[in-house]
């Protein structure tokens, strides 16, 4: 949401970590910890001062969800058995290890596709292209 709202206001300047959360009623130290991890990831810039906030590193084009989702809550993996280090005993005998990698695979995919523009578009060309994208997830 901190993405989408800055994204939306980028004409407007930086905005604050107090403006953000309370456009969406989230605790702002909440919302601070998740800034700096964007920050941190090189999507968000921070300015301190009077006329400081946060603005988008790059243009919301340039931007998925996927980095989004990774620079908050690190790698994704529907399971752990997908990791590279995730074993478990049963991983001789796993049936459901490689189906798990390919949807674990096909969401990664969409979400690279998702920028942030797309989601502060609210175009019926963005509806479409959402769509397309839930399509593409295919669970065979």
């Amino acid at each position: 949401m901190a993405m989408k709202h800055l994204a939306e206001h980028a004409e407007g300047g930086s905005c604050s970590a107090k403006d953000i959360a309370d456009s969406y009623a989230i605790p702002v130290e909440a919302l601070a910890k998740i800034l700096q991890r964007l920050v941190k990831a090189g999507l968000l810039q921070s300015q301190h001062g009077t006329k400081g906030g946060y603005t988008l590193a790059r243009n919301p084009r340039m931007i998925t969800a996927f980095e989004v989702i990774r620079a908050i809550d690190g790698p994704l993996f529907i399971t752990s058995c997908i990791t590279v280090r995730g074993e478990c005993d049963q991983s001789e005998r796993c049936t459901i290890r490689e189906p798990l990698r390919r949807v674990n695979d096909s969401i990664e995919e969409v979400l690279r596709r998702i920028t942030i523009s797309d989601m502060k578009d609210d175009s019926d060309e963005t509806r479409r292209e959402a769509k397309e994208h839930r399509e593409l997830v295919n669970l065979r």
